[in-house]
């Protein structure tokens, strides 16, 4: 009998005497781990380059609802010498399926936790991409399934597994920075004009309903597929949880810091006016906590003037020094703001363009893998972590869109007023509700 075969044989025999926490870590350190990425227009692409980097594991299903897309990744990355992959249109079937360990999850922001919950409930591990949810509801959500399956579910946060962040992180340990008072992000884009989109039919190769998922039926419309529904409420969260996530999580890791005690917002639509973007186009968020210690993001989604040379990064002001830092290394002054140290990346990662790809992703898949096959302890986004970041910016668009000062428990992040709290869940379509 080969190992493979004991190993099956002994989870049928000990049944529910063996949880599926350590038969997924035996199976995980002798088995390939098979991968299966959600949602391959955008992001997803990243995802198939990081795990196809990684020593015995194999991206052997894409998934997507629109046809064409699908075909065309798959296509390509069988011309890159990978093996033919399953192209099921609907992961549901996936789900179904015994043939995949990992799910990595690229699709549009309103089916993240939905799709996420689905796969851990089917006992896959998860890569999750940010923003974890469409509200703060569906992270504490994500953080109850998560706990209840005991799978590994690693949020895309790539730039906590950035070795130049870590050591970083280490020098503010040792005190180098001093006391960190203030961290200043941002992010800059050259976004252009949507235009002014009608109700049509959707396209042949897409299944609508399917792509809507969780969310209550409606018209297609002409601007709103692939990219655009980002601008949409109904379908998407804005500026701060497509970008301003990445910074303001780390800050709040280098910090050492949660959830604030309140969140002020300022934005405005100051672009392309009269086209169907619904949001903030310009927005300053500002997050202050005990100790007088606060970080602001000022996103400026089309107006691209760099800072620092930078369009998107963070900058941490100490009582010793300062420093700043982004996905490809960081420097690090004095008082005086003399350059003391500089560091950076061995290899690069893209800043702002919409895939993201870099050197990061590896290190964040390979690090998933790693806590998965047992030789290592702890992942480098985990849930709690992701929801914490996820919630930061939740929370600017609910001060945004109440139009208020929020002040917020800073043990839940919860924000005081019924108004503010009406932002902290999302309706669903009846048959989509979230079963954590």
């Amino acid at each position: 009998m080969d190992r493979r075969t004991m190993i099956k044989g002994a989870g049928a025999t000990l049944g529910v005497a063996m949880s599926a926490r350590s038969y997924a870590q035996i199976k995980g350190a002798n088995d390939r781990l098979r991968v299966a990425v959600v949602g391959v227009n955008g992001r997803g692409q990243a995802h198939m380059s990081a795990f196809t980097k990684l020593p015995n594991v194999a991206v052997t299903h894409l998934v997507d609802v629109d046809s064409a897309v699908l075909a065309k990744r798959a296509g390509e990355f069988a011309a890159k010498g990978n093996p033919t992959p399953k192209t099921p249109a609907d992961y549901r079937r996936l789900l179904d399926s015994r043939d995949v360990d990992i799910v990595t999850v690229a699709t549009p922001d309103h089916s993240h936790a939905k799709l996420g919950i689905d796969a851990m409930n089917a006992g896959r591990h998860v890569y999750l991409e940010k923003p974890i949810g469409m509200a703060p509801s569906e992270g504490e959500a994500l953080i109850a399934a998560q706990r209840r399956t005991g799978r590994q579910l690693q949020v895309g946060n790539q730039q906590r597994s950035s070795p130049e962040t870590q050591q970083l992180g280490q020098l503010i340990k040792a005190g180098e920075l001093g006391d960190i008072y203030e961290a200043q992000t941002w992010y800059a884009n050259n976004r252009k004009s949507i235009g002014n989109g009608k109700e049509v039919a959707p396209p042949a190769t897409l299944d609508w309903d399917l792509w809507q998922g969780p969310r209550p039926r409606g018209p297609y419309r002409s601007n709103l597929v692939h990219y655009n529904w980002h601008w949409f409420w109904k379908y998407g969260t804005g500026e701060l949880c497509n970008n301003a996530m990445h910074e303001l999580d780390v800050a709040r890791w280098l910090m050492g810091l949660e959830f604030p005690k309140t969140v002020a917002a300022r934005g405005s639509r100051q672009f392309y006016r009269d086209d169907d973007w619904e949001m903030y186009d310009t927005l300053a968020l500002d997050l202050l906590y005990d100790g007088d210690r606060t970080i602001r993001w000022d996103g400026n989604s089309c107006n691209g003037m760099l800072r620092y040379g930078r369009g998107r990064g963070v900058l941490l002001l100490g009582t010793k020094g300062s420093a700043i830092v982004d996905r490809n290394g960081f420097e690090q002054y004095d008082l005086a703001g003399k350059m003391l140290r500089e560091v950076k990346a061995a290899a690069e990662s893209e800043t702002t363009g919409t895939v993201g790809e870099g050197a990061l992703d590896v290190y964040h898949a390979a690090n998933f893998v790693d806590v998965i096959r047992g030789k290592a302890n702890t992942l480098a986004s985990p849930i709690r972590e992701g929801h914490i970041s996820t919630a930061l910016c939740h929370l600017g668009n609910i001060a945004y869109r109440t139009d208020a000062s929020l002040t917020v428990d800073p043990a839940t992040g919860r924000p005081a007023g019924a108004e503010a709290m009406k932002l902290w869940s999302v309706d669903y379509e009846p048959g989509w509700e979230l079963n954590a």
